[in-house]
């Protein structure tokens, strides 16, 4: 299935934006290599950083998002503080219906997992802006009790 936005163009972008920010960043992993994507560290902090792109069919979107899920959370093993997913920002959209969907599971996985971030890479504008787990059910939320 296609690629709206592809990986590669979100790790670029999120990458450069970084590197402005003054954060020390991993080489970029060569095809076939594992690990970390983005390995992000400034002074005290460590950013472990798994990045998936954005693509035209909701299923292959689904799955690309539970596998990112359990590379981040995997990093632990490896110490890590933050465990950020890093997506394009056109995902912003099925987010909150995604933790409504899970929302039982999402409210658990917050809690176990606070070091559990998402990060919205907006590869047009050259911008990201970083969200705890919790939020995107905590929107879902908001929004829809306006009838309740």
């Amino acid at each position: 299935m296609g690629s709206i936005v592809k990986n590669e163009d979100a790790e670029k972008c999120l990458r450069e934006l970084l590197k402005a920010e003054g954060y020390e960043l991993n080489e970029p992993k060569k095809q076939g290599e594992t690990g970390v994507d983005i390995l992000a560290t400034k002074g005290e902090e460590t950013f472990h950083i798994e990045v998936i792109g954005y693509k035209s069919s909701g299923p292959e979107r689904a799955k690309d998002f539970y596998q990112v899920f359990f590379r981040a959370v995997s990093r632990l093993n490896e110490g890590a503080t933050h465990c950020v997913i890093a997506i394009p920002k056109q995902a912003a959209k099925g987010l909150p219906l995604r933790a409504q969907q899970h929302r039982i599971a999402w409210e658990r996985i917050e809690k176990t997992f606070p070091e559990l971030e998402i990060w919205l890479v907006d590869v047009e504008n050259r911008t990201y802006e970083r969200t705890g787990w919790g939020k995107w059910l905590w929107n879902w939320e908001n929004e829809n009790s306006n009838g309740r």
